[in-house]
């Protein structure tokens, strides 16, 4: 997995090849816990719901789903923008707002 890079460095990697995107949710979920707003993530998507997951959750959540990105690996590769105040989602099921 890619660190969280230093501010001016680029997006963050979150590589979720092989997961489904369940578990994706759940890896995108903790690798992004403390990157600040306004920070872009890349992510490795291969689960074919990938295209319709990504964007319901930042919708959810409050992110901003920038869409498909070119991968000079070919690679399925999708970017969103963090927010400053996102919707808390449960830790087990990020797919879901946090109780209140």
């Amino acid at each position: 997995m890619t660190a969280v890079p230093a501010a001016g460095r680029g997006p963050v990697l979150v590589d979720g090849t092989g997961m489904l995107c369940v578990t994706l949710l759940l890896h995108l979920r903790r690798r992004i816990a403390d990157a600040p707003a306004g920070t872009t993530v890349h992510v490795v998507a291969t689960d074919p719901a990938a295209p319709l997951d990504l964007p319901a959750w930042c919708h959810l959540t409050g992110h901003s789903y920038l869409g498909p990105v070119p991968d000079d690996a070919g690679r399925d590769v999708y970017a969103l923008r963090l927010a400053a105040d996102p919707t808390p989602t449960r830790p087990d099921a990020p797919w879901h707002p946090a109780p209140a």
